[in-house]
This record gives C-alpha cells, structure tokens and sequence, in this order.
C-alpha cells in the first residue's frame, strides 16, 4: 500500500498534468450523460403537464341506453382518481328562429346542453363568456351570428315531437373545446373525429329538464381526475388508458369512456418518444468524443509510459504488482472524473433552469453516467497498460529506434471506407418516403422506436474518421517536400529535420487533428440541427395563428375587405391581409378553401418552399396571380380523387344569397401541402377575386396582421379593442403555447446551452490539451536538438509547424464532416420538423466563435510549448 500511495504521489508531482487531462475527459463524459438524462426525464414530465393541461374535461362518460345513471355514478364516484363528477344532459332540436331587426333568421337542427350550476366552476377551459351575464340561457358565438341575436333577444327552440319553446337569451359562449365536447362517445367512433354542430344552445340544468322532459336526452357525467401520473407520457396514457376500461368493465357495458386525457396523452407520447431521440442523437456522440478524448490523453504519454513500465520490471517489480499501480492510477483519474461529472451536470442543469424547464439529476442516468466513466477510465488507462505488460518484453519496450510506423489494421482492411458506404446505404434506407422513425398506433399503449436509425449518422461519424485519418497519415508521409518548404520560413536549415519529424510523428498528429475535426464536427451539427429547429417551430408557428397577430371572423359574417383599414391605423400594425375561408364540395366531400390574394399574402406570413409540390412559394403564387381559375390542392385530395395537373377541378362553392351552390371551374396548378390557418389534410388554396365574383361574395374571413415580428402581444391587445368580442383575435406569442404537445414546443434554449457549451470545451480541449501533452512529452527531443545546436528560433518553428498541422487538418476535416453529418441528422429526424424545413439554418456566428476559441486556444498551447523548448537544455533534461 505504501508503494502505491508513493507512486500516485510521484504521479500526480511529475505527470500532473497528464493526470488532469485524463480526469478531465471523464468529467465531461460523465457530466453531458447526467445533464441529457437529467433533461430527457424533465423534458417527458413537461410534456406530460402541457398535455394534461390542454384537457378540458378529462373523462367524457355517457350513459348507455338501457343502464341506470344513478348506478354508473356510484361506481364512477368509487373509482379511485375521480375528483369532480358533473351530470351533462344532451338532446337535439329540430332548428332555432329569431326576429331582430324585423327580420327572422331560422337555423337547421341543432343540439341543446342541459349544465348544472357548478360546471363552470369546475370546467373553467370548456367555455368562454364573450357577451352577456353567465346566468340562464347561452348561445354559442357561431349560432349567435347565424340568427343575428345578442343577450336579451329570444329565441324558438324547436323541440322533436313537442311544440316549440322560447327562451330569452342571457348570454353568448365560445367553446374552446367544442371538437372532444360534442364528440362521439366509444371506441369506434372516436377513431373518425367530426365536425362540431353549427347550432348550440346551452340551458340550465331547471331549464332544460322543465323543456325537454320525456324526450330522448342522452346522459353524459364530465370527470376531472387527480390520480398522480407516471413523468413519462407513454407510462402515464397507459395508465389512463387501463383506468378507463376497468371502469368500463365495471360497469359491464351500461356506460362509455370520452377519454380526452388519454388522447392527449397518446399525441404527447410520440413527440416524447422524438424527444428523446432527438436527445440522445445530438448528446451521444458528445459522450463518445469526451471519451475518444481522454483515449487521446492518456496516448499523448503512452511511449512514456512504456518507458516507466520497462524501468519498474527492470527493477525487480513483478508484472502484477505493475498492474496493481496501473489500476490505482485507474481508480484514481475515475474517482475524480466522475465527482466533477456530476458536479458539472447538476452545475449545469441548474443553470439551464433559469430559461427553461427544471431539470435534475436522476439516480438511473447518474448510475450509467459513472459506469460510463468507470468504462472509460478502465478502457484508456488500465487496458493499455495490461496490454503492454503482456504483448511486450522490457527489451520491446525500450527499443524505439528503427520502428516502422505501419497504417493501423482497420485502415490496411478498408474498413473506413466499408463504414462510410454502409452509412451511405442505412441513411438512404432510413430517409425513404415510408420510413417512419416513431410509430405510436392510436388506442395500443406499445410505442415502436427504430432505433437502428442510429447506426447511419453513426456509421458516418466513425468512417469519416477513419477516412481522415488515412488521408492525414497518407499526405504527411508522401509530403516530405511540401512540409520543407512550408517549415523553411520557420525553421531555415532546421526545416528537412522538421519535415522527417512531423513524418515520424504523423500518428500523434493524425490523432490529434482527427480528434479536433469529430469536435468541430459535433459542434456544428449540433448547432446546424438546433438553429434549424428553432426555425421550424417558428414556423409551426406562424402557421398554426397565420402571422404574427390574426383576425377571425365569426361564422357566418359578412366582412368586407376594406375593414383591413382601421386595423391597419393600429399602432404597431405594418401591414393588413385579408383572407377568404369557405368551404367547398368536392364530389360529396365538403372541405376547406382559402382565397388569397396571390401578389400580396407572402408580404404578411412566411411561406415556405417547401409547403408547396410542383414549384415554389413563389411560382405558384405567380400562377394563381396570372392565371385567377388555377387553384392550388392538399396532397391528401389529390391522391384521393386522382388529379393530374392541368386538370379541371369543379367545385361547389356557397351562394351568397343563400340560394343553391354555384359550380366553379377551376384548374389544378399545384400541390399545397401546408398553409397559414389551414388544416393539415384536406383544403383547397385560390385566388380570392375568382372566387368573390364567382359566388358573388367577397366577405373576408381572416385578417392577417403584419407586426414586424415585435411587439404581437401589444398590437393584439389593441386589436381587441378595436374590433371587439365578436372576433376572435390571437397572436404569435399564444400560437407558441398552443402547440402544447407538439415536440416543436418543448423548451431546448437550456439543452441547446449545454450541447454547445460542451462541443466548444472538447473542440478547445482537443485540439489545445491534446497539442499541449504531445509537446511536453517531446521535451527531452526538443532538448537534445538544442544540444545539437539548434535555436531558440527554429524550436518555435517546429512547434508553430506542427500546430498549424493540427489546426489545417482539424478545420477542413471537421467542417467536412459538420455539412455532410448536419444534412443526414436534419434528414433521418424529419419527424421532429412541423414543417419539414425546405432549407437548414446555419448559425455562421456559433460556428465562427466556436473555431476562433479553437485557434486561439491552439495559438495558447503552441505559445507554452515554445517558451518551453527554449529552456536550457540541461535543465531540462535533468528535470527528465
């Protein structure tokens, strides 16, 4: 024990430095393994509460025909997690009338709610009071405008088999959730989402039943749930989703499940399984770096310690008692570099808290994260050493001079250039039209990860490599001449013996550069996707809300287009544009429709190339403009109905007295697969003049507001005030939070901060640390050459020599593997993007600071290195 306390002791005097190094790449292995696992399990709990939260009405439970409510409700009430239970009553009318104004407007059927007096209390999500008291009768916003009525007016109620009823209305309602709250109870119909009704009355629970007794009134009970939910989305819709059979069980057919909570879930699920794929696609090779890193470290010294290996079996000590040092050194450099690891994820992490969700280190990740250490520590400072004690004599090992230096057995194989054609042929697998990289079948708990689509961007990185590795070996041993006359202004007569040295050293240096290149690489991939992201849920956006501040028209309203000019006196507002939004038949098909007006939507909101199939944004904006019949059709109708462009597309199209609906010509011109406020399946974009004097209608829809990217929350407030509760108004800010559980909302500025942070200390780290070992260990090479009358001048030449190698090799190597590596990433994890990106964002300002931190760095390293071969030679050498 005591000689092992003595040689650490001696190690960490005399080869401190080298010690360090090596603790230091496991520190930074260990240390981005924590924080990504840290952040991986608070990134799911987020997306777990942004899902929840979107739930206006956790269980939507409907009695069936021939049960008893009473009994469903006791054994509702008994399961355990229900917290509120609310009885909801449905039935239809027949059609609502109103006179206002002398005029009386009629609606077709419709659908009545019955609510008791504490549903809004305990669903404050479900409606929205936008005129009138909350007391008594409510119409909702659209009805309200179909019949031309306000709080105060009475309406009819047409009852089925009963005579009509009037009521007078107290209030108007929005219906943020109208989609699940009018949905269709079961299984089967849940999977084929429907319209909400046009008409709707809600009554109060007295009302209805005194209006509506004995007809056919469904029974629903609307549920909130408490039951705590597992942090991962998939865990927890599991959960959910078997609570609600054995409920249904339980109730042995007499009642279904609406379960909202669960469909929530199961779109959180997918995006959460993205979500760590996407984690562990841009951390992983950080991990694997730091690794390779330390390997490079502990190489720097290997023919050191080599040497003091021979000397301890010189000496008398036995090859396990060798082994019992290598092994306490082994200990030591992993007890340290997983402490400041995991000093370094929890420094992290909180700091990453301050701009997004709060992320903390997990027992699970923490544990993997230091048996990662313990690998790596084990794998380049104990292997090596064992390695040597058995494959060499102490003769072997001292003999240096006359070795030959041979290209490693997996260069002599070819094995770089097989990995880059297999990574070649799994990208162009798994980037196919079909591939999906995460399936989430709707209604099966079981996700489907494609796992392998690792192994491209993987394959690539360790054959690039591999391929850089050749390249940098091959040029410094067949370029003898060129370095001559590159080392000459540096070296004068020194620069042949410079020239054999970089040569003989060409595998430290092949180390070093391709160690800086798959750094640099990693940084600029990493940094490539994230700025290509963050454009993308942007965009996500923009076309969820339609620009940065959008104007909706209730259903049903006559707005004509020049009330763009108010909005357009708004402080803050730069530009207005109208929007049609009809609807439109298809064969028996009814689906969305968007006049645009083709020369001036793209100065208002961004529309991207590709959202668009068959030109640009720009071309077929062009053709809509030149040509008013064309029209544009979502890939969903045109595969549908089998168009061709060219083709003559009639649609029906609403009159605008109300009369039969006119047949319009129109002439396909191009596919849309996306468009600011349009669904994502089927709709139809066209040129909104053809289609006002077509139907003779040239009532506007939408407004699109035009803020400069600032200040959306202001200019909305101020919007509101101008147009008043009748019109919906949003803006880009509420459109960010909207896309609750999409993967483009979940926060990556504190996992972008690390990811990058890192990539620059292992950039920095591998090209100055490694640069700065390799020196130091040719210290008695440097001082033998000053005894042979070298100068100080020509020293520094040969270190300013061989950085300059380093630094070439890196920069073009890793700038070649950043491109082609950022383009495969963005390629293989298209699924993250809504919408796909039709171009990748290059963050030119990370990528220049991250390479002048390198050269600087290496410009630091090289400066120490010089001063340090201008030591007397004796000295020196006594130090050795």
């Amino acid at each position: 024990m005591t000689g092992t306390v003595v040689w650490l002791t001696g190690l960490m005097r005399r080869r401190g430095l080298r010690l360090l190094g090596t603790a230091a790449g496991i520190a930074l292995a260990v240390g981005l393994t924590a924080a990504l696992g840290g952040f991986i399990a608070a990134s799911q709990a987020t997306m777990t509460t942004r899902a929840t939260h979107t739930v206006a009405v956790d269980w939507q439970v409907e009695v069936q025909r021939g049960a008893v409510p009473a009994g469903v409700l006791t054994t509702l009430r008994g399961t355990p997690g229900t917290a509120t239970v609310q009885t909801v009553h449905l039935t239809k009318t027949t059609g609502l009338e109103a006179t206002a104004a002398g005029s009386t407007q009629t609606t077709g059927p419709g659908v009545v709610l019955g609510l008791p007096a504490g549903y809004r209390s305990a669903f404050p999500a479900q409606l929205r009071q936008l005129a009138g008291s909350p007391e008594g009768p409510q119409l909702a916003q659209q009805t309200a405008a179909n019949l031309h009525v306000a709080p105060g007016d009475h309406v009819i109620i047409g009852r089925p088999g009963s005579p009509p009823a009037t009521i007078t209305i107290a209030g108007v309602v929005d219906l943020p959730q109208a989609d699940t709250l009018f949905q269709h109870v079961g299984a089967a119909a849940q999977s084929q989402a429907t319209a909400p009704p046009d008409n709707v009355v809600l009554l109060p629970e007295p009302t209805f039943t005194t209006l509506f007794h004995g007809a056919d009134v469904t029974t629903q009970f609307h549920v909130r749930r408490n039951a705590p939910l597992p942090a991962a989305p998939a865990d927890a819709y599991s959960r959910v989703l078997a609570t609600a059979h054995h409920f249904e069980a339980q109730t042995a057919g007499g009642a279904l499940v609406g379960d909202n909570l669960a469909a929530a879930l199961d779109a959180a699920r997918g995006d959460a399984a993205y979500a760590q794929m996407l984690f562990l696609f841009l951390g992983l090779p950080g991990a694997v770096l730091a690794c390779l890193l330390t390997a490079a470290v502990v190489g720097a010294g290997a023919s050191r310690r080599r040497s003091e290996q021979a000397l301890l079996r010189t000496r008398g000590l036995s090859t396990r008692a060798v082994i019992r040092l290598a092994l306490a050194e082994t200990v030591l450099v992993a007890a340290l570099g997983c402490l400041v690891g995991l000093l370094l994820a929890s420094a992290t992490l909180a700091l990453a808290a301050r701009t997004g969700p709060r992320a903390e280190l997990t027992w699970l990740w923490s544990a993997a994260a230091v048996a990662l250490g313990v690998v790596a520590a084990t794998a380049t400072t104990l292997t090596p050493a064992v390695r040597d004690l058995r494959a060499r004599t102490v003769t072997q090992t001292t003999a240096v001079v006359g070795r030959r230096t041979r290209l490693p057995w997996w260069l002599r194989t070819g094995l770089d250039l097989a990995l880059v054609v297999a990574a070649v042929i799994v990208f162009w697998a798994s980037s196919a039209d079909n591939y999906t990289l995460v399936l989430a079948p709707e209604g099966i708990p079981s996700i489907a990860v494609s796992y392998w689509a690792f192994l491209g961007p993987a394959l690539l990185w360790l054959g690039a490599a591999g391929l850089l590795t050749r390249i940098i070996l091959t040029l410094l041993a067949h370029a003898r001449p060129a370095l001559t006359t590159g080392l000459r202004p540096l070296t004068g007569p020194l620069a042949p013996s410079g020239a054999a040295s970089l040569s003989r050293q060409r595998p430290a240096l092949a180390r070093a550069s391709v160690l800086l290149a798959l750094a640099l690489s990693f940084a600029a991939s990493t940094a490539t996707f994230n700025a290509t992201y963050a454009q993308q849920a942007e965009a996500d956006a923009q076309l969820t809300n339609g620009a940065d501040v959008t104007v909706t028209e209730p259903p049903g309203a006559s707005v004509p287009a020049s009330a763009a000019a108010p909005l357009e006196r708004t402080p803050g507002v730069r530009r207005v544009e109208p929007l049609q939004h009809r609807f439109a038949y298809v064969g028996a098909d009814l689906q969305d429709l968007y006049g645009v007006n083709p020369a001036t939507i793209a100065s208002v909101t961004a529309l991207q190339d590709a959202y668009f199939t068959g030109g640009t944004a720009k071309q077929l904006m062009t053709r809509l403009q030149t040509d008013p019949t064309s029209v544009l059709v979502s890939a969903e109708t045109v595969k549908d109905f089998q168009l061709s462009p060219g083709d003559t597309l009639r649609l029906r199209l609403p009159d605008a007295h109300g009369g039969a609906a006119r047949l319009v010509p129109f002439h396909f011109a191009g596919i849309v697969n996306e468009f600011p406020t349009a669904p994502k399946d089927s709709f139809f974009v066209a040129n909104a003049a053809y289609v006002a004097k077509a139907t003779g209608n040239a009532a506007v829809s939408t407004f699109l507001i035009d803020t400069g990217g600032t200040n959306q929350a202001q200019v909305a407030a101020a919007v509101r005030r101008e147009v008043g509760s009748a019109a919906a108004v949003t803006d880009l800010t509420e459109a960010r939070g909207k896309v609750g559980s999409s993967l483009t909302s979940v926060n990556l500025q504190g996992l972008t901060r690390i990811e990058l942070g890192y990539a620059i200390v292992l950039a920095v780290a591998a090209g100055a640390l490694v640069l700065a070992l390799g020196l130091a260990e040719r210290r008695r090479s440097m001082a033998i050459m000053t005894l042979l009358g070298a100068r100080r001048r020509q020293l520094r030449g040969l270190v300013i020599g061989e950085s300059t190698v380093i630094l070439a090799g890196g920069l073009l190597g890793g700038a070649a593997i950043g491109t082609v590596l950022s383009h495969m990433l963005v390629k293989v994890l298209t699924g993250v993007f809504d919408p796909p990106p039709s171009h990748i964002a290059v963050p030119w300002s990370y990528l220049t600071g991250t390479t002048l931190a390198v050269v600087v760095a290496l410009v630091a390293a090289a400066a120490s290195g010089a001063r340090a071969s201008t030591r007397p030679a004796v000295e020196e050498l006594r130090d050795l």
